[in-house]
């Protein structure tokens, strides 16, 4: 589609003039989403804490439906091609829209760009140009080799979930048992909501919030979705989507706890002075499971084009960001500033990346999610009430993610000094508080204030939806009004001008198969 694309013009150039299939936008919202830093992140988390860190995926399988049976066809009504733009139809004005065009740059800052460069700066190699389809395929089909080989080497699931309980590393120093052995509830995905390190209520709620911001408001994943050719291809490739989504708990969990088995003194190393000399962080070397796992186990052609095939992911995906930047601002600047923001990454969260970058979107994006809500579900919320609902709510979530970063995250052997009642709740418990406080701000200054004019609703893409009692808009549930004679007439011509096409099409493709 990109060659035969008019690129001069803004759909052929964002949206690929709206001309792909399923397959590729399936594909391509997979790879944009999977790259290096979910392999170092995800593999990392599950060596240092077990399989609860999946469910971050598997929760996509549902807030990745809510984007091609609701956000899409809202986008697709309105007409616009980026996501700003559609704030800017819905509410009118510009300070909305250049307000989340900033915010949106912090946050490749934060949570794309400079994670993405660490992650793959641990898989120092030289990559291949390859096609983004090719690169994905090959990939998902080295994850499988690679997870082979590794539930080969301990003896298959069952001895995988003895060995994991046991891989506590030889040197341990003064620190306590519970900094290096492995989790009681390592293999729970939903976990204690008070003690637990992913808490079951915010893997299932504050998860959606920041998902529904990531999956269904973000610019970088709505404009795959916005070049398919109609809805029937959107919801296909958010069906195959969803489905792939279910393959990192095989493909980066389990090998990540799979190389702290193999290598215990090495990924689960808690001395600071022995993670300096592995991995040159003292907060712990946990990152590097899913690469040392590649280097040490495929063997050397495989490995090769594994540590290339991860490059070419990595540069996938910040191409998508600079792509979906590019309208934003410089992309120079953005790399400057991510590269300085490496160190800060590298240390943050116990040396967890895939925590690091979780913790920064439940900060700063469930307002977000909050006025994208409202702005298709509530008729009443006006462009004041959404412009200070996310300024306020960005105040009070910088000021956690400030305070965390002036006092540090800490580690279990040496905890943070922050103040409990600042940095105590846990960063999914403190998305649900934020998204609750912004829409509480939203709604109450919308309707302290005049209302806004029906022209913004309709262009806005809400038109299809129905007010209710209460002020907030339905998906429409009436049926639509009877068909004409005429228009009867004229449905039944294309379904029998179709029939006819197709029972022709087959015809020739019989003589084209018996040439006698």
């Amino acid at each position: 589609a990109m060659v035969r694309t008019n690129r001069s013009t803004v759909g052929g150039f964002f949206l690929a003039g709206r001309s792909m299939v399923w397959w590729p936008i399936g594909a391509s919202l997979f790879a944009s989403n999977i790259g290096s830093g979910h392999f170092v992140g995800i593999a990392g988390t599950g060596a240092a804490a077990g399989i609860a860190i999946g469910g971050f995926e598997w929760n996509a399988l549902v807030v990745v439906v809510i984007l091609g049976w609701l956000f899409v066809p809202i986008y697709i009504k309105a007409g616009v091609v980026t996501m700003p733009e559609y704030l800017k139809k819905r509410f009118g004005g510009q300070r909305i829209r250049i307000y989340l065009s900033v915010l949106s740059l912090f946050l490749y800052v934060f949570t794309k760009i400079s994670a993405d460069m660490f992650a793959g700066a641990i898989f120092i190699n030289q990559a291949l140009g390859l096609n983004i389809y090719v690169a994905t395929v090959i990939m998902v089909v080295g994850s499988f080799i690679l997870m082979g080989f590794a539930f080969n080497e301990v003896g298959g699931y069952e001895n995988f979930q003895l060995e994991y309980m046991k891989a506590v590393p030889n040197i341990t120093g003064n620190i306590s048992a519970a900094c290096y052995e492995p989790r009681a509830d390592s293999f729970h995905i939903f976990r204690n909501a008070i003690t637990g390190d992913l808490p079951w209520p915010g893997l299932v709620f504050g998860l959606t919030i920041q998902a529904t911001w990531y999956w269904c408001t973000d610019q970088v994943i709505v404009q795959r979705c916005l070049s398919a050719k109609n809805m029937s291809h959107v919801k296909a490739g958010c069906i195959l989507c969803g489905y792939l989504k279910l393959l990192p708990m095989f493909l980066m969990v389990f090998p990540g706890m799979i190389s702290r088995i193999l290598y215990p003194n090495v990924v689960a190393c808690v001395d600071p002075e022995e993670c300096l000399k592995f991995c040159d962080a003292a907060v712990g070397c946990t990152n590097i499971a899913y690469p040392k796992l590649v280097v040490d186990l495929m063997p050397d052609g495989l490995r090769g084009l594994m540590l290339s095939v991860m490059l070419a992911s990595l540069m996938s995906s910040l191409t998508s960001i600079f792509n979906s930047a590019s309208t934003l601002v410089f992309i120079l600047a953005l790399i400057g500033v991510s590269i300085a923001w490496i160190p800060i990454v590298k240390s943050a969260q116990s040396g967890q990346l895939f925590d690091y970058i979780q913790s920064i979107t439940s900060y700063l994006t469930p307002p977000i999610a909050a006025v994208f809500m409202l702005a298709i579900f509530c008729k009443r919320v006006n462009e004041a009430g959404a412009f200070y609902g996310l300024v306020l709510g960005m105040a009070i979530g910088l000021s956690r993610m400030i305070s965390e970063f002036a006092f540090g995250t800490g580690t279990c052997a040496e905890p943070s000094n922050c103040p409990t009642i600042i940095c105590g709740v846990h960063y999914l418990y403190f998305a649900i508080i934020l998204f609750s406080i912004s829409c509480i701000l939203i709604l109450a200054i919308s309707l302290a204030t005049k209302p806004i004019a029906d022209k913004h609703v309709a262009l806005g893409g809400a038109r299809h939806l129905q007010e209710g009692p209460d002020g907030f808009l339905r998906l429409e549930t009436q049926k639509a009004p009877p068909l004409t004679e005429e228009e009867q007439a004229e449905l039944q011509r294309k379904l029998t001008d179709t029939k006819r096409a197709a029972a022709l099409e087959e015809h020739h493709q019989r003589q084209r198969s018996d040439p006698a």
